[in-house]
């Protein structure tokens, strides 16, 4: 299992029982549903509500078989389009940098981008180790809404806890990015929101909230990718979808974009903690179901 930031929305679910939908998502779906599910993805795989959790309540209503893979990969693909249409320009002055620093690695020190760089690989690997340790319990979490429900509640903590941040880095060190990358390691856990539980770490751990929220989506590119490259080793071609499902590949893109954006700007004004009070309740409701 590859750990992910939160991009195993939508993951397969052996267990569920009576099934709303009498089709196979990945060959009868209609673009009405394809289009609902991308939505799903793009606002929730964004937005600091775990969109893991979200989908391990909605698969006791929805049988999502394993040959539906090739349309998760397809969604997942859209919500990476969108981060990389948001941050084309820092990816650009990333890319550039890393070939020059290349040649002369004393730039990954000497330049912000160079820093930013080992930031990232960093923060990667301490994700994909803590989430290789976490991986059996993820499992358990995903099967166990009460589990969901306390993975609720540690992002509803998170997202408080960065309304008393007052940070005004505007680069992540590289002792902070081992803080992020233990944050996102831990979202592996159902419930437990990728983003809101990176941007608050960064946050208070001194860095201003604009740079907190770059870091955390620049960071969470390698792990959608190779969450979508795991789970394509399990799944059929993207040929094999029907134009429908294309749909919500689509959607996924948009929705995903507005999302960020409109994350953005709530960081920038210092209310990411409004989203506790969704997240708090749902919590308390599964803890206590």
């Amino acid at each position: 299992m590859v750990p992910c930031a939160e991009p195993r929305a939508l993951r397969p679910c052996r267990d569920t029982t009576q099934p709303l939908l009498p089709f196979n998502l990945s060959d009868g779906i209609d673009a009405l549903t394809a289009a609902a599910l991308g939505a799903l993805q793009g606002l929730t795989e964004f937005l600091p509500v775990s969109s893991s959790g979200h989908v391990a309540i909605g698969a006791r209503f929805f049988d999502i078989e394993e040959n539906s893979l090739a349309l998760v990969i397809l969604l997942h693909l859209g919500t990476l389009l969108a981060t990389v249409l948001l941050f084309r320009a820092d990816l650009s002055n990333l890319a550039f940098e890393g070939v020059r620093s290349i040649r002369d690695p004393s730039r990954f020190r000497a330049t912000p981008e160079g820093r930013t760089l080992v930031g990232i690989a960093i923060a990667t690997l301490v994700t994909g180790v803590l989430g290789w340790m976490l991986r059996d319990i993820a499992e358990a979490f995903a099967e166990d809404l009460k589990l969901v429900g306390y993975g609720f509640l540690i992002s509803a903590a998170a997202l408080i806890a960065s309304g008393v941040a007052r940070g005004n880095q505007d680069e992540v060190s590289w002792l902070q990015a081992i803080a992020v990358g233990l944050a996102q390691g831990l979202a592996v856990l159902p419930g437990v929101s990728r983003s809101g539980v990176t941007i608050a770490v960064a946050m208070l751990l001194g860095v201003q909230g604009n740079a907190s929220f770059r870091f955390s989506f620049l960071v969470s590119l390698p792990a959608i990718v190779a969450a979508a490259l795991y789970e394509a080793s399990g799944a059929e071609g993207l040929g094999s979808l029907g134009p429908a499902a294309w749909v919500g590949g689509v959607t996924a893109m948009v929705t995903g974009y507005v999302a960020l954006v409109t994350l953005r700007q709530i960081i920038l004004v210092g209310r990411m903690w409004t989203f506790a009070v969704y997240l708090v309740p749902l919590g308390l409701f599964l803890v206590t179901r």
